[in-house]
């Protein structure tokens, strides 16, 4: 049936007159004639935003052929955005994972890869070295790794009777030790292990040997809950000239004139070393104070803040001079000038016990070095923080052993193109990139595992 235009004149304005009252007895504005431009909408709030990140699945490539990484206990870049990992190569379950490097061999499979390992910004391994050698005092136990601004590699140890900090050239060439080792007791005999063709048959924590090679002396592994023997241990000494107690990370100002070491796990303080020369200049504890070795009590989220350090495990230095101390176990970071005057404090995860919620940092690649990245070996995260504020923003990772999650999470390092670098130790034996997609904003506290496309 056709309507007529003139029935659809009279009509159409009486069918708005009835829609006007029906809205207005429905207690609503009636509706705006065709062509008026509707009232903008309030803007909804947003968060804050953080730089992006998604794992890098394929990164890095395989070792050579039978070689593993072991316990990965630090992580830097260099001016090429080369990534040097430093690992321990007694941090294997021999009978199961190092049958190749049994005397004689029970497997072909695997051996351990040498200390200091190299990779290309693919991911290609294009060096590795380091271990004992003439003229310097390998570390019982590496525990970090920082390069200067002239590429040269620095590497600390924190095994118990560990005291110095080495330095070699960019390809592994020895130049200089600082501090000393101390001395070890007189070995006490074990039996001669006949079993598995010289490969302890007590594997994990057995009396004689813990988890190395038949024979070996028992040795802890330091970070959550070591495994084997105690190791001897020298008295930790905070005011020492001439040795560290436990150094764990190594970090430069811009000129590279200035080492910052985190003297650490016996130790209670910041260490300022002559880049070139390699003697102490000053050194400082928490609140810039004198460092007391002095016990304190455990950490608890409601105590009063600890006039003390705890295990020192990170001075990073910012390029506005700024020295980033992480304290691990008081979950918090300190603030300090590079002369050691204090700045600032802040709590990062308080409720964490244990090892602490602040392994180590890193910050952004931007040119005002806007967040703080933390690694977080206890509850298996990355968190970001505002750098200014020291605000978390958000945080990402999960316990797991898939790409994007972590397991002991240890330390943690950005390239030039704000990439970040992750080491895990314990078990975790591997390092991972993260490849930086931008900032934006955030809309989880936790992220989870950053998989590209939907995710996880």
């Amino acid at each position: 049936m056709e309507v007529s235009s003139t029935l659809f004149t009279h009509v159409a304005p009486a069918l708005m007159v009835a829609a006007s009252i029906a809205s207005a007895q429905a207690g609503k504005s009636p509706a705006k004639p065709a062509g008026t431009a509707a009232k903008p909408a309030a803007a909804a709030p947003q968060g804050p935003s953080a730089p992006q990140f998604t794992v890098d699945m394929l990164w890095p490539k395989p070792l050579p052929t039978h070689q593993l990484m072991g316990s990965a206990v630090g992580v830097a870049t260099d001016a090429q955005d080369h990534v040097f990992v430093v690992h321990k190569i007694d941090s294997f379950t021999a009978r199961t994972e190092t049958g190749a490097n049994a005397t004689p061999p029970i497997a072909e499979c695997c051996l351990s890869a040498p200390p200091v390992l190299e990779f290309d910004a693919a991911g290609k391994l294009v060096n590795a070295w380091g271990g004992p050698g003439a003229g310097y005092d390998w570390p019982a136990v590496p525990s970090g790794i920082g390069i200067d601004p002239k590429g040269n590699v620095w590497i600390a140890g924190s095994g118990g009777l560990d005291g110095q900090v080495l330095v070699f050239s960019h390809d592994g060439k020895f130049i200089r030790q600082i501090g000393k080792a101390g001395s070890a007791p007189a070995a006490v005999a074990v039996a001669v292990d006949t079993a598995y063709q010289g490969v302890s048959p007590g594997g994990r924590g057995a009396a004689a040997g813990g988890r190395g090679a038949a024979g070996a002396a028992p040795a802890g592994r330091g970070g959550r809950g070591g495994r084997g023997g105690a190791a001897p241990s020298l008295a930790p000494n905070s005011a020492s000239g001439d040795m560290f107690g436990g150094a764990t990370r190594i970090s430069f100002d811009a000129l590279g004139t200035t080492a910052f070491i985190a003297d650490g796990l016996r130790n209670r303080r910041v260490v300022a070393v002559d880049a070139a020369t390699g003697a102490i200049k000053s050194f400082w504890g928490a609140y810039g104070k004198t460092p007391s070795d002095a016990p304190t009590p455990a950490y608890t989220a409601d105590a009063a803040p600890s006039q003390s350090f705890s295990a020192v495990t990170c001075a990073e230095v910012s390029k506005d001079g700024m020295v980033y101390v992480c304290d691990r176990n008081n979950d918090r970071i300190q603030v300090f000038k590079t002369d050691g005057s204090f700045m600032k404090e802040a709590k990062v995860a308080p409720a964490t016990l244990a090892d602490g919620s602040v392994w180590d940092i890193a910050f952004s690649a931007d040119a005002a070095q806007k967040y703080l990245y933390v690694a977080d070996g206890m509850s298996d995260k990355v968190r970001i923080l505002d750098r200014a504020t020291l605000t978390e923003l958000t945080a990402f990772g999960d316990g797991g052993r898939v790409p994007g999650t972590f397991y002991a999470v240890h330390s943690i390092a950005v390239d030039s193109k704000g990439n970040i670098y992750t080491a895990e130790t314990l078990e975790g034996k591997r390092v991972q990139k993260f490849n930086y997609k931008g900032v934006g904003r955030v809309t989880k506290a936790n992220q989870g595992a950053l998989w590209p496309g939907a995710g996880r």
